[in-house]
């Protein structure tokens, strides 16, 4: 019994000393991480929290984009907001728990976190009718943007969007891993040390078939996912994304405003055809479908997504 108490105290000591380890890991890289790519934007107030949201340009109608997961608003600051920032006011904003917005209570709601991107539009365009921009899970949060509060939605430019529940469970084992509370924050300690280097060589799949452009990965500012609170929010988003999109998808055909949609054909991070194949049933909407991309359309065809926004900006027609 004694060595047993002895054994069960070493392997306990070690597991908090490799814990303890992890910790430090993370701080580390965290504050390596947000020194190389510091906020760059403004706070507003949503809910007794804060949304990180970056702007350019001022003059012109505006446009707010919203990012995808694993990502933040860096992701549109050097692809589609130079093209539009002389003639619109470009509005990026970091979705709930990424990049440096607040994670507020039931984020993994999208109507929580088209509520925040509402908050956005109402501080910074107010009494305006806005485009909104939303790539792959963006495209989930600006359709509920739009369904929710159609009243500041000019159009939607949607860029390989997720849109409904697409029947399997494929949760990759690291979100699953990272979403639950208790597992999930151990577990997340652990990303520091091998994910960035994993996303590095993955990058290559989510723009295939077209190439993926030099330095995409600091650019957008990617390592900020791997800061722990940031990749549990990131998780706890996916994992709850089909049920989600299973209630929504169902209200779709109450939009009334202009819809474009930009689908690479070789996209094999989600399949068209379970997302925008459905939507161009229960609505109206311009397809632009691409051979020759994959999941990024905004990059490769970055000057055809500038021109769609300014099109819709630029309407007074409704549809």
């Amino acid at each position: 019994m004694k060595q047993a108490r002895m054994l069960a105290l070493s392997l306990l000591t070690v597991t908090g000393l490799a814990a303890t380890s992890a910790c430090v890991t993370s701080a580390l890289y965290t504050n390596r991480i947000e020194n190389q790519h510091p906020p760059r934007g403004e706070k507003i107030a949503f809910a007794d929290h804060k949304v990180h949201v970056v702007s350019a340009g001022e003059k012109g109608p505006s446009v707010l984009m919203i990012h995808g997961a694993s990502a933040n608003a860096n992701e549109f600051s050097w692809t589609l907001s130079p093209r539009l920032s002389d003639t619109m006011r470009v509005l990026m904003v970091d979705r709930p728990g990424h990049g440096y917005s607040d994670r507020l209570p039931d984020s993994d709601a999208l109507a929580t976190q088209a509520a925040a991107m509402a908050a956005v539009l109402d501080a910074k365009a107010p009494g305006e009718k806005t485009v909104i921009v939303g790539h792959s899970f963006g495209g989930a949060v600006a359709l509920r943007l739009a369904l929710d509060r159609p009243d500041l939605v000019q159009g939607l430019v949607l860029l390989a969007p997720v849109t409904h529940d697409w029947g399997t469970s494929s949760e990759a084992w690291y979100n699953k891993l990272a979403a639950p509370p208790v597992t999930g924050h151990l577990f997340s300690q652990l990303l520091p040390i091998a994910g960035p280097a994993q996303a590095k060589s993955g990058i290559t799949d989510v723009f295939d078939p077209a190439p993926a452009p030099d330095g995409y990965y600091d650019a957008s500012a990617l390592g900020l996912l791997f800061r722990p609170p940031n990749f549990r929010a990131n998780a706890r988003d996916v994992v709850a994304l089909r049920k989600e999109l299973g209630a929504q998808s169902l209200r779709y055909g109450e939009l009334k405003m202009p819809v474009i949609v930009f689908s690479g054909s070789g996209d094999t991070v989600l399949k068209p055809q379970l997302h925008v194949g459905k939507l161009k049933k229960q609505i109206p909407l311009e397809l632009v479908a691409l051979d020759d991309e994959g999941h990024m359309p905004h990059h490769g065809h970055g000057q055809a997504v500038a021109d769609a926004i300014t099109r819709l900006a630029k309407s007074d027609t409704p549809r």
